[in-house]
């Protein structure tokens, strides 16, 4: 069994002063409602349903803690662009999740979903340009590739390298066919400082 298959819930924070010790290393989910978040999670940890899924987008309104062991976590952050939320609802989640990414020290880096039919929205551009600012590194996931003909899929992967200037490191992942977990994983080892 490897380390991501003993990931278990861990814990949820409405408020930033309900996190846990920032202590150990942790690598956090993010991206639009809807992007696969949580599906991510699942097949990553080859766990059906560690994280919940939903069709609702907006649904993951916490922050929540995920653990692989003592000093190691995945975090599922809530998703931005909020779609079925009120405002008041949205301004909260906008600024907790920027207190999260600037303050915690554990944070190692972010894995950025995006969906691969519709990579580089405005947010995701915001979340990006945040990211360097901070020196955060950032790997991207163009999720739901299964929904593009390999060739479209390709050259929307080409795309965004493009875009993004080789800043960071880009990658086809889709959760239902399992493309791209193993990339995905060796990411998070380089993170999680875990060898072989």
């Amino acid at each position: 069994m490897n380390l991501y298959q003993q990931a278990e819930y861990w814990l949820s924070a409405h408020k930033i002063d309900q996190l846990p010790e920032d202590e150990g290393i942790e690598v956090a989910f993010a991206g639009r409602s809807n992007a696969g978040k949580s599906s991510a999670i699942n097949v990553i940890t080859a766990q059906r349903s560690l994280a919940r899924t939903s069709k609702t987008p907006g649904r993951t309104q916490q922050i929540i803690f995920f653990k692989l062991d003592e000093s190691r976590r995945l975090v599922d952050l809530p998703g931005y662009g909020f779609a079925k939320v009120p405002l008041a609802v949205k301004q909260h989640w906008q600024k907790t999740l920027e207190r999260y990414l600037q303050t915690r020290r554990s944070l190692r880096g972010l894995i950025l979903m995006m969906d691969v039919r519709h990579p580089l929205t405005e947010f995701d551009q915001e979340m990006l340009n945040w990211c360097k600012l901070s020196n955060m590194p950032v790997h991207i996931l163009l999720t739901k590739a299964d929904k593009l003909s390999r060739g479209k899929g390709s050259a929307a992967l080409e795309q965004v390298r493009s875009e993004l200037s080789g800043e960071m490191s880009v990658q086809l992942f889709s959760a239902l066919k399992r493309v791209g977990v193993d990339e995905a994983r060796k990411r998070l080892n380089e993170w999680f400082q875990i060898t072989g």
